[in-house]
C-alpha cells in the first residue's frame, strides 16, 4: 500500500516494526492492556497524511502490511491515509482481545467516543451468552452508511453532521450496526451455519444476541428488533387485503432465503422476537440461557442445521418445544388470543347463617321491578291491605331465614370434612370462569393480570399446554378478593396482534391516526438546536 496509508485486516499484524513509527508501536503496546481506548494513530497524524501533495505521496513509495489469521472462512481489509486508529483490551476467558477502530476525522466525535468501547462490549456480552470469542482481535471500520461483516473485521456506518452534532437516531444506529456486525464473528464465523440456505440461523440468532447486548449497553436503548410489540404489524399481514390475501407477502421463517418476500422481517425480526419470547415468557432466562449457550458451545466450528439448533435447545433444557418451533418457524400463524367470556361465581358456604347473609346481600343489589315501583304510587291499596282475612302464613314468611333443620344438617355435614377443608369454610372465595379462544393459531402461554377491587394486582402465567386439546378452552380461577378487571398479555410479551379482545370488561385500544403533513426531513437535530440556543443566549447576554 502507499507508505502513508494505515491498513486494517482480518488477522494479526505481523510486521508492525516495518509499518509503524516507534511512537505508534509504543501506543499499540499500551492499547493491548488499556481499559479504555488509546489512540495508536492520532487525529493530527491522520490530518498530516491527508493534506500531503500528490508529489509528496508519490515520493513516499509503498509499504507491505503482513497479517496472519487462522480458523477463518473469509478475509477483508481496509486501507486509507485518513484513518485514525484506537484500541483497548477486552479480557475474555483466559485470553485477551485487542478491540480496535479505524475512522477518518469525519467520524468524530461519535467514533472516538463510542466505536471501540462498543466493540469491546459486544465481544464481552456475546461471549457471555454464546461461547468465548476465539480470535485475538476485533475491528470496526468506519463507512458513511453501510454495514458488512468479515472475520475479525467489519465495516459500519454512522456519521455525524459536519458541525460535529448528531441525532439520537444516528448515535444508536451506529452503536446498533457495530454491535450487529461485530456479533457476526459468532454467527456465522464461529458457529458456522449455512446463511444462504438458512439465513435466520445467521441473521436471526445474531440479531437476538444483538438485542441482549444493546439492552446491557443502555437501560433505555431503543432496540429496533426484539420487542414482541414491534413484530405485530408484520405478523398479522395486510388488514386491507381480501381474506385469502392477508398473508400473501409472508412466508414461514424456514423458507429458503431466495424465496423470501420480506427479508428483514422474516430472517432478522421474527426469529429474534421468537427467541426473546422463548427466553422471557416460555422457558425463563436461566433455563434458556443455559440451553442457548450449550448450543453455541456444542456447534462452534461445526456446521449446524435448524434441526441441530431445535434439538440442542430441547436436549439441554429438558423442555419439549416442538409446538414452539412448529408455530413460529414453520407457519405464518400469528398470536391472537381472545378473552371470550367471564363468569363470576361464589363459593357455596353451606353454612345456613352465612348463606342467609349472602342471599340478603344479593337481594339488596337486585334491580327494582319497574311495574312494582310505579304501583307504589299508582295503586293506592291492594286487596291484602284492604282485607286482612286474605293474609295467611306466607304473608309473614321469610324464605331467606335459616331454619333449625338447616343448622342440624350443616353440623352433620361438617363432621365429614378434613381439617384443610374445614379451613376453607372460613374464607370468602371468589370463582371466575374464563373462556379463551386461540384465533390467530399460534400457540402461546396465557398471561393474565388481575386487578382487584381494593386496587391491588396479581399476575397468573398459564403454560402453552393449555391449548393441548382445543383452541377453545375454559379455566376456573379461585381468588380471595373480588376482581375489578382482567387483562390478557398485560406486558405485551407474546406479540398478540389484537389487543381489543384482551380485557374484561371489554376495553378498546385506540389506534393512532396520523394526519398527513409535509415533513422537513433535514431539520436540525436536537444537539444542533441546543447548541444554537446556547449561542443565541450568549449573543443576547453580550448585547
Amino acid at each position: 500500500m502507499p507508505a502513508d496509508h494505515i491498513v486494517a485486516s482480518t488477522g494479526v499484524l505481523q510486521n508492525e516494526g516495518a509499518v509503524l513509527t516507534a511512537e505508534q508501536r509504543s501506543r499499540l503496546a499500551k492499547a493491548r492492556t488499556a481499559t479504555s481506548p488509546v489512540y495508536i494513530v492520532t487525529e493530527e497524524e491522520a490530518k498530516k497524511n491527508e493534506v500531503k501533495s500528490a508529489d509528496d505521496k508519490r515520493s513516499l513509495g509503498k509499504k507491505t502490511w503482513t497479517y496472519k489469521a487462522t480458523n477463518v472462512r473469509d478475509v477483508a481489509f481496509a486501507s486509507s491515509r485518513k484513518f485514525m486508529w484506537d484500541g483497548m483490551d477486552q479480557p475474555i476467558g483466559k485470553g485477551h482481545v485487542l478491540c480496535m477502530s479505524f475512522f477518518p476525522k469525519e467520524g468524530n466525535p461519535l467514533w472516538g467516543q463510542y466505536s471501540t468501547k462498543v466493540v469491546a462490549h459486544t465481544i464481552k456480552t456475546y461471549s457471555k451468552f454464546t461461547c468465548d470469542y476465539i480470535y485475538p482481535v476485533a475491528q470496526s471500520i468506519h463507512t458513511d452508511r453501510i454495514g458488512m461483516e468479515y472475520p475479525m473485521i467489519c465495516f459500519n456506518g454512522g456519521r455525524p453532521e459536519a458541525d460535529g452534532t448528531y441525532s439520537e437516531r444516528t448515535k444508536y444506529g451506529m452503536i446498533g450496526v457495530i454491535t450487529h456486525e461485530v456479533g457476526h464473528n459468532f454467527f456465522p464465523m464461529i458457529i458456522n451455519s449455512d446463511e444462504r440456505q438458512w439465513t435466520w440461523m445467521d441473521e436471526g440468532l445474531n440479531t437476538f444476541v444483538q438485542y441482549l447486548t444493546e439492552q446491557e449497553w443502555d437501560r433505555d436503548y431503543p432496540s429496533w428488533r426484539g420487542k414482541p410489540r414491534n413484530i405485530v404489524d408484520y405478523m398479522k399481514g395486510d388488514p386491507n387485503a381480501s381474506p385469502d390475501k392477508v398473508k400473501a407477502r409472508i412466508e414461514p421463517i424456514m423458507t429458503n432465503s431466495e424465496s423470501l418476500t420480506q427479508f428483514g422481517n422474516n430472517a432478522y425480526g421474527k426469529p429474534c422476537t421468537a427467541l426473546n419470547i422463548l427466553r422471557e415468557t416460555v422457558m425463563g432466562r436461566e433455563l434458556f440461557d443455559h440451553a442457548f449457550k450449550t448450543y453455541c458451545e456444542r456447534w462452534k466450528f461445526k456446521h449446524p442445521t435448524p434441526a441441530d439448533f431445535f434439538r440442542t435447545m430441547e436436549d439441554a433444557s429438558g423442555v419439549d418445544l416442538d409446538w414452539f418451533w412448529r408455530g413460529w418457524f414453520y407457519t405464518t400463524d400469528h398470536v391472537d388470543i381472545q378473552l371470550a367470556n367471564l363468569k363470576y361465581k361464589r363459593m357455596d358456604p353451606r353454612d345456613p347463617l352465612m348463606a342467609e347473609q349472602l342471599k340478603r346481600a344479593d337481594k339488596s343489589r337486585e334491580v327494582p321491578d319497574l311495574s312494582r315501583e310505579r304501583n307504589k304510587t299508582d295503586v293506592s291499596q291492594v286487596v291484602v291491605e284492604r282485607d286482612p282475612s286474605t293474609k295467611d302464613f306466607y304473608n309473614n314468611y321469610d324464605p331467606l331465614t335459616a331454619t333449625e333443620r338447616d343448622m342440624v344438617a350443616y353440623e352433620k355435614w361438617k363432621k365429614g370434612l378434613k381439617p384443610e377443608e374445614l379451613a376453607l369454610l372460613n374464607e370468602d372465595l371468589y370463582l371466575y370462569e374464563l373462556q379463551f379462544k386461540n384465533i390467530g393459531g399460534l400457540v402461546m402461554p396465557v398471561i393474565l393480570e388481575w386487578e382487584y377491587a381494593d386496587g391491588t394486582k396479581e399476575v397468573d402465567r398459564i403454560p402453552a399446554e393449555i391449548w393441548k386439546t382445543s383452541d377453545d378452552v375454559t379455566k376456573v380461577f379461585v381468588k380471595r378478593k373480588e376482581v375489578k378487571n382482567v387483562t390478557l398479555d398485560p406486558f405485551l410479551e407474546t406479540a398478540d396482534c389484537d389487543l381489543n379482545n384482551n380485557s374484561w370488561p371489554p376495553k378498546m385500544v385506540p389506534t393512532r391516526f396520523d394526519v398527513f403533513k409535509e415533513r422537513e426531513w433535514r431539520q436540525p437535530n436536537p444537539m444542533q438546536m441546543d447548541r444554537n440556543k446556547q449561542q443565541q443566549g450568549g449573543e443576547m447576554k453580550g448585547q
